[in-house]
């Protein structure tokens, strides 16, 4: 009986909170609704104080008191309307957050790139897979849940925007920004992965930003440093750059982030960025797509944007083409007086501030600052490291490893035979090694790092043919997973030869550098596992185990061997 009353309570439960989900409006929503308190606030703003709510500023947690000090005069002499947090940690930003929330006389709206969650930017927190390794997950319910995992973490210290998720489509294997921080390649697949995503963050109570509009997957220059151009028609773009941005923004996505990018066939003015593009920003993302939720630009900071346009005028233009919030300006004081400059001069209306700073203050009121309230400052680091999430993280690593050979093989390898297991790209003996060491007992460990030569190679190979079973891991180092991982000829050389034996391999690094590893086509087993991390390795290391059975499929297509969608 104790039984049956528990399952009636927790459906009861499950129901309540479905119906509490289901209640609670979406931002776009609430922009339609009159609301008492933006209206209070607006209604005491200064032609001035409106035109600051536009602007959001750079703040973090590890660069000492002076520069903290600093953001806090920012917040106290310019009344900008939100923060940008980047690195730091997050018990000092929840901390720090309740120091500038006090300071501010309109509350802020704070934010941070999280495509991977928290972990993108702060120490001590999780870090989810990167989109690439998402890419290749069948089962889309997992990126529903790490959205709603994301959303909880980022409300538990004080945030209430994600910078997030990127919709762009990889669809140039030589992009240097985007890469693997795309879904992939398919645009259905990367609209359908992010479009899960996002509802789990935007369910989970905390606004997003998909970016970067209106596409910047097929490009060849980081617009960090430089503009990009594209110079695809619009009917191109229209039909596959912008696709998974309009059906999120059916999908009711709460914020759009502009790319900083040259688009003739947009915006056919000399060296235009389309975050400064009134054609591009209103005309296409406003006005065509129907877009009524916030409009973020891209760091108005990047040489993108401030090459062409320098001394402020960036920010002016950003104004006039549309963009709602302008984040990380070079100079915001310089620019919020030369924004009320150029509405002296009937550059910009008003009306056109008015609507952005109405948006800017619905957001604050939809995340819940029309109540102040200070953040728990207590058990943060905790509290962000809670056991489903790490839970959730391996099952996520686990859905994305992708066979691409040797199922046959790999299903025959046997734990009592006598087994050497490779980790090549590293000095060190990988977790990868040790869990299977663990497994296959009869084995010893060999490292050969990224540099390693001929000589060194030898004396690996001179012991190798005593042993029944070869598995290879090849571990990318790198911070980030990019093209181009460094392996010296002579690794490479011992790839392509034991590509030939009957060696296992698992790749953790992003799948595009196996166009520079030749051997592996033919390789009698071949595991893609995205990255470096240790929750990569383990699930790779369950696939060889014969414990998990690989559903992941290739989000990318490398060359003529390994293509989009490919598994065995």
């Amino acid at each position: 009986m104790n039984v049956k009353h528990l399952l009636i309570a927790t459906l009861l439960l499950s129901i309540s909170v479905s119906s509490t989900k289901a209640q609670k409006k979406s931002y776009l929503q609430t922009l339609t609704e009159k609301n008492h308190w933006v209206d209070s606030v607006f209604n005491k703003l200064n032609r001035r104080e409106k035109i600051a709510q536009m602007f959001f500023v750079r703040a973090h947690t590890n660069l000492g008191k002076a520069y903290e000090d600093s953001i806090a005069n920012v917040i106290k002499k310019e009344d900008v309307g939100g923060l940008v947090f980047f690195q730091g940690g997050p018990g000092r930003q929840a901390i720090l957050t309740n120091q500038y929330q006090s300071l501010s006389r309109v509350p802020l709206l704070i934010t941070s790139d999280g495509e991977w969650g928290l972990g993108m930017r702060l120490d001590s927190t999780i870090s989810y897979p990167y989109q690439m390794a998402l890419g290749a997950i069948q089962d889309k319910e997992l990126l529903y849940k790490m959205g709603l995992e994301v959303a909880k973490d980022y409300k538990r210290i004080g945030m209430h925007m994600n910078l997030a998720p990127d919709v762009d489509v990889n669809n140039n294997p030589k992009n240097p920004v985007i890469n693997y921080r795309s879904f992939g390649e398919n645009k259905y697949n990367v609209a359908t992965k992010a479009g899960e995503y996002m509802r789990g963050m935007q369910d989970g109570g905390l606004l997003v930003s998909i970016k970067h509009f209106p596409g910047h997957g097929d490009t060849d220059v980081d617009s960090h440093y430089d503009l990009p151009q594209l110079k695809f028609s619009k009917a191109r773009l229209d039909s596959l750059e912008i696709y998974p941005f309009r059906e999120l923004i059916r999908q009711g996505a709460a914020g759009v982030m502009i790319a900083h990018m040259n688009i003739p066939a947009l915006d056919n003015t000399p060296n235009m960025p389309s975050t400064l593009s009134k054609p591009i920003v209103t005309g296409i993302l406003k006005q065509e797509l129907g877009f009524k939720g916030l409009i973020i630009s891209d760091a108005m900071g990047m040489k993108g944007v401030v090459k062409y346009f320098k001394d402020g005028e960036a920010d002016v233009m950003g104004v006039i083409a549309g963009n709602d919030i302008l984040e990380l300006s070079e100079n915001s004081d310089r620019a919020i007086k030369l924004v009320r400059k150029a509405v002296r001069q009937d550059r910009i209306s008003m009306d056109r501030i008015n609507e952005s700073v109405k948006k800017i203050l619905t957001a604050k009121y939809w995340a819940g600052l029309n109540a102040r309230d200070s953040i728990n400052e207590r058990n943060v680091v905790a509290d962000v490291n809670r056991p489903e999430s790490k839970v959730l993280l391996q099952k996520l690593a686990d859905a994305s490893m992708t066979l691409l050979r040797g199922k046959a093989n790999i299903s025959q390898l046997s734990k009592d035979r006598r087994t050497v297991i490779i980790s090549l790209g590293t000095p060190g003996v990988t977790d990868f090694q040790r869990d299977l060491g663990a497994y296959y007992k009869n084995s010893v460990f060999y490292t050969l790092d990224r540099n390693a030569n001929a000589t060194a190679i030898a004396k690996v190979l001179r012991y190798i043919n005593v042993f029944d079973q070869v598995i290879v891991g090849i571990h990318d180092t790198r911070i980030r997973p990019g093209n181009g991982m460094i392996l010296s000829n002579d690794l490479k050389m011992f790839i392509k030869d034991m590509s030939l034996s009957n060696a296992i391999f698992a790749l953790f690094a992003n799948p595009y550098n196996l166009s520079a590893l030749p051997g592996l086509e033919n390789s009698k087993g071949l595991i893609v596992a995205y990255q470096k991390e240790d929750f990569m390795q383990k699930a790779a290391a369950s696939v060889i185990k014969n414990q998990l059975i690989p559903t992941g499929r290739l989000p990318v297509t490398v060359n003529a061997f390994f293509k989009y969608g490919d598994k065995e």
